[in-house]
């Protein structure tokens, strides 16, 4: 029997539950809630309704948490980008902190040491260091433009993504999430290409010719800018790149990627350089990193390097140890601790990745660091270890999705000393660590705070070897 959906009126919201959702109680059945914190009373339509939870969203406010702040940004509420900034940030690491412990307890169900205070951000803003942007002939409206007038004919833009709503933009005039040279980039070009004519990417229709901004910010201060386009136009490219370089000459690489495909990903295709070098150089600690417009690198250069810091002391190396860094990407986490390895096996299934890996190592002057494309399944065994060693310390880093049932049980085989396990989704590290405890020991904790005034959260543990 389906059950109806309905509406609770001045709930009182009691705590925070997960990924930006918090919760109320309503005669002992536990209601998910999506727009509101603790301490707000709210009016909630709720959409999915089951015997003992259900789940919904505020559509009225009746009294505001006391411990709310004022949202800093424009778009708040409508950008999905980031939807805690109506929480003070000390109240953020406290919900963050909340949620790791929850996990670990209800999904892990493994014995817990203390749970470390969550490392937090120094800078709350301008913290990223790489934003991508869609062209849409389709601006989302918001609610108040819809009341206001019969009739509003349809406009370009240039921003994000509505959550949700895979066809429209919010044209974005102001984004805190980077320094200001982002707003630069992305309203000059919005303004000449309006005043060009050119055309926006329809995403049902699949035409236009303005598809994607991807923006690179480095700490070292270089700047890289890729326009992806939908054909071919090779005097307006000139025209809109010449006209980029004049109003934002701190561009230091310039290029342009032509996607006639569907998706937006340009993986597959070839960006081409039209200025500088093709790259640009970040630096964490005392190691520099290349990066191409397809590399992968973590976004916030600060928090990473506080990230890869905490996995460094956790795996207390002597010089001595040889370490393997499993989803080791570009390599990063590596070389950041390889001036303390005897030696660094990196292992990641992307082949380009590994060529990243490669030129970064050489760039710090590693030479005992080694990289190998391919599944860690199938390339850890007995002849590999032969020839590179058993590891003394595994270092994995593995996508939100956790990793496989199999190299959780590739792991258990290798039986390495320690094992240092860094996770973006605390859930599904949680659910891993419960099959580790087979063999291992859970020794520390350590969430951290990568993306302020969103739900999301990163955490280092350190297991080690019954």
């Amino acid at each position: 029997m389906k059950r109806k959906k309905y509406t609770l009126e001045k709930v009182l919201v009691t705590g925070y539950a997960s990924e930006g959702k918090s919760l109320a109680r309503i005669d002992g059945k536990v209601i998910f809630i999506e727009g509101a914190v603790p301490g707000d009373v709210v009016d909630v339509f709720v959409s999915t309704n089951k015997k003992d939870w259900g789940e919904g969203k505020v559509t009225r406010f009746h009294e505001y948490a006391k411990e709310r702040t004022e949202p800093f940004c424009r778009h708040f509420g409508t950008c999905g980008g980031c939807k805690w900034q109506m929480l003070p940030y000390e109240k953020q690491l406290e919900y963050k902190q909340q949620e790791v412990e929850q996990n670990f307890k209800r999904i892990g169900k493994v014995a817990l040491p203390e749970i470390m205070h969550i490392a937090g951000a120094g800078d709350t803003k301008y913290y990223r260091n790489k934003l991508e942007f869609t062209f849409s002939n389709k601006r989302y409206l918001s609610n108040e433009e819809v009341k206001k007038a019969a009739e509003i004919p349809q406009e370009n833009a240039l921003g994000f993504h509505v959550p949700r709503i895979f066809d429209k933009i919010i044209d974005i005039r102001e984004c805190y999430l980077m320094g200001d040279v982002n707003n630069q980039v992305r309203n000059h070009i919005r303004d000449f290409a309006k005043e060009n004519n050119y055309s926006f990417y329809d995403i049902k229709q699949h035409t236009g010719w303005l598809r994607n901004i991807i923006i690179r910010y480095c700490s070292t201060g270089e700047l890289m800018v890729n326009i992806c386009l939908g054909y071919e136009d090779a005097a307006e490219t000139k025209r809109l790149m010449d006209f980029i370089l004049e109003k934002v000459p701190a561009i230091s690489t310039l290029l342009y990627t032509i996607n006639p495909k569907w998706n937006d990903t340009i993986y597959d295709l070839t960006p081409q350089v039209y200025v500088g070098k093709g790259y640009v150089t970040e630096q964490l600690g005392e190691f520099k990193f290349k990066i191409g417009p397809k590399s992968f690198f973590q976004t916030n250069t600060g928090q990473a390097e506080k990230l890869y810091s905490i996995t460094r002391d956790f795996a207390g190396l002597t010089g001595n140890e040889i370490v393997y860094d499993l989803y080791c990407g570009t390599g990063s986490i590596g070389i950041f601790v390889s001036r303390l390895a005897k030696k660094i096996i990196g292992v990641e299934v992307v082949a380009e990745a590994i060529e990243d890996a490669k030129e970064n190592a050489a760039l710090n002057n590693i030479t005992h660091a080694e990289f190998f494309a391919g599944d860690v399944i199938k390339i850890c065994n007995d002849a590999f270890f032969a020839a590179h060693g058993r590891p003394d310390v595994i270092i994995t880093d593995p996508p939100r999705a956790g990793m496989h049932a199999t190299l959780v049980e590739k792991l258990l085989e290798i039986a390495a000393p320690k094992i240092v396990y860094v996770s973006c989704n605390p859930a599904t590290q949680a659910r891993d660590l419960a099959l580790l405890d087979e063999k291992y020991s859970l020794e520390k904790i350590q969430p951290v705070d990568m993306f302020p005034h969103t739900h999301h959260i990163e955490c280092v543990v350190l297991l080690k070897l019954r």
